[in-house]
């Protein structure tokens, strides 16, 4: 579903520096480990958009890919502007569940390989996190999994227009959090952005707006690492 606004074209309305950053002793392959195995009692910050399309819900599941670099970093990727859900923005790799898949890292793990060709043997899986609903209607499942460094992509290009990676670091420091704010049909939308100036697979210099509920997971991600 295409946007009635440009995200990056509206003010922004706060930057959250005020919170602690999460310390890079505790963004470690091992640290990481440790806190998906003996996770902390926490709670997600944001859980549900306000819907803007009137169907059933659909559920699905997204992989949250920490490739196992020094430092830590997060696979993103950038969806082509002809998809009929979300084109044109930042996102992890996933989509909706199928009837063949038997839980919701089945469906991260399928759709990360049909989206970017990572394999499942190259996916070390940590755990999942609280379901995200999208203003759009799907119940998503954060599925977050450590990926081998020595990675060879296979990128569907219907899907997916470029894959880059942000520093774990740079996300999980609330002072790179955004906040902005607009009307819709007379309902107001909140939501966090991320923008990170990277490079794409080609070496490329290039502005990446990470926003909506992909900032959002980022943050309930933040939220569980500092709890």
């Amino acid at each position: 579903m295409a946007l009635s606004f440009n995200p990056q074209e509206l003010p922004v309305l706060g930057i959250d520096d005020h919170l602690p950053p999460v310390a890079g002793t505790h963004l470690s392959v091992s640290a990481l480990r440790e806190r998906f195995v003996a996770p902390p009692v926490w709670t997600p910050e944001i859980k549900t958009e306000r819907r803007f399309v009137d169907r059933e819900p659909v559920h699905a599941s997204v992989l949250v890919p920490l490739v196992q670099r020094s430092p830590v970093t997060v696979l993103l990727t950038q969806r082509t502007d002809h998809l009929t859900n979300h084109p044109g923005q930042i996102s992890f790799p996933g989509g909706r569940a199928e009837p063949e898949d038997h839980d919701a890292a089945a469906t991260a793990l399928r759709e990360a390989r049909e989206e970017i060709g990572l394999e499942e043997s190259q996916v070390e899986l940590l755990g999942s996190m609280p379901t995200y609903t999208t203003g759009t209607g799907f119940i998503v499942t954060p599925v977050v999994g450590l990926v081998r460094p020595d990675i060879a992509l296979r990128v569907d290009p219907f899907e997916v227009a470029a894959v880059f990676e942000v520093p774990l670091l740079f996300l999980m420091d609330p002072a790179n959090h955004q906040r902005h704010a607009i009307e819709v049909a007379g309902v107001r939308r909140e939501f966090l952005s991320m923008p990170w100036h990277g490079a794409d697979e080609q070496g490329r210099e290039q502005r990446f707006f990470i926003w909506g509920a992909t900032a959002a997971m980022l943050r309930n991600l933040y939220r569980l690492l500092s709890a």
